[in-house]
């Protein structure tokens, strides 16, 4: 007893020296403005340099996690001298900032652990697409700096149909060897880019650039392939639709160039041969498809293409036939022969009936090279 009365003595004459100490070879105990800890006190070797055997004697609680707090020097003298430390050199101090150490798991830190862990799991995609949103507001979270492992999911549970996690993770501690646990609770769904509509939409309007918007929506409100924004501008709804709904691949096709029952251009074409009529079309169609119109004149059901707004064509049978060149067919004329009229009423019947033989092929093929031999002259 008498021995420990002796060291705390000792320590109190050496921390009790004043600053002329210096000269007899004794560093005097001086005050630090500025103060980091990582644990959860604050002792007398945090305070000031050459603290002696009272280092370790605790004097305050830390800060909170993360955070810095202030001293007043006074208060910082009043309780060391509580502790039987004085004679504490403060030079111009006037308070003493201190600074407790944390690791700071930020929010995004925490969506990244719990979207890995669920990652192509449980009939889920990929991470990115995996949106979380945690219980109670979960913003960041401040542990102890010697927690600086990574975090390692230990239990995942998951259910698909309500998108409820609740996972636990443990931490690697370098001052513990018993690993720090975290348990993270909240609703996870998998989500994906769809082009959305900005305002309502008629059938027959074209989308533009306006009306499409790219957000991100839960994939179980989409079903079937959703369209890019890129794809649905300049097609066509395929039924009206209200402002906000996803645009999928199956509600959108081609701008309707041809209306049912709409008066339409009947084009006939065979090489060498152009001629245009009066229809009406028995069923829409866009640029490309595959129509039937009924010729006005001869009421005769036709097949063409629609190529433009309000136009089909027609090709003429004759085209798939094998043609001799027009020319061989009025090589015999002479130079001021005319050549024969061309029946106009009778081409457009073999180029509606399509000929059956060849030799009503060829029939059919002689006007055509005739008016050929007509327009040339």
């Amino acid at each position: 007893m008498i021995r420990t009365a002796l060291v705390t003595i000792s320590a109190m004459l050496v921390l009790a020296l004043p600053a002329q100490a210096a000269d007899d070879g004794i560093t005097a105990p001086k005050l630090r403005a500025s103060v980091t800890v990582s644990s959860d006190v604050v002792r007398v070797g945090d305070l000031i340099d050459n603290a002696g055997s009272a280092a370790q004697v605790p004097v305050y609680r830390s800060p909170d996690l993360g955070t810095t707090g202030a001293l007043p020097v006074a208060q910082v003298l009043n309780v060391l001298r509580a502790k039987q430390v004085i004679g504490v050199m403060i030079g111009d101090i006037k308070e003493v900032q201190v600074t407790r150490l944390a690791r700071t798991l930020a929010n995004k830190d925490l969506e990244n652990a719990v979207t890995s862990a669920l990652e192509r799991r449980f009939g889920l995609g990929d991470a990115a697409n995996i949106t979380v949103t945690f219980d109670r507001g979960i913003s960041d979270i401040r542990l102890e700096a010697s927690n600086t492992g990574t975090l390692q999911p230990v239990a995942t549970r998951y259910d698909a149909r309500g998108g409820r996690f609740d996972i636990s993770f443990e931490i690697n501690n370098d001052s513990n060897p018993a690993p720090t646990k975290l348990r993270l609770t909240g609703t996870a769904i998998e989500t994906i880019d769809v082009a959305v509509l900005t305002r309502d939409v008629d059938r027959t309007e074209m989308l533009k650039s306006s009306d499409v918007a790219l957000e991100r929506r839960p994939k179980a409100e989409v079903t079937g392939e959703p369209a890019q924004r890129d794809r649905a501008i300049g097609m066509q709804l395929r039924r009206p639709m209200r402002a906000g709904t996803p645009i999928r691949i199956a509600d959108i096709a081609k701008p309707e160039f041809v209306s049912r029952d709409q008066s339409v251009t009947v084009i006939y074409q065979v090489p060498g041969i152009y001629l245009t009529t009066r229809g009406k079309a028995i069923e829409g169609g866009a640029e490309g498809d595959t129509v039937s119109v009924l010729n006005l004149q001869t009421k005769r059901t036709l097949t063409g293409v629609v190529t433009g707004r309000g136009q089909v064509t027609v090709q003429g049978a004759s085209q798939s036939a094998s043609m001799e060149p027009a020319v061989e067919h009025t090589s015999s004329l002479k130079r001021d022969e005319a050549p024969a009229p061309v029946d106009t009423a009778a081409l457009l019947r073999n180029l509606v009936q399509a000929p059956n033989s060849p030799a009503r092929i060829a029939d059919a093929q002689i006007p055509q090279a005739r008016a050929s031999q007509a327009q040339a002259k």
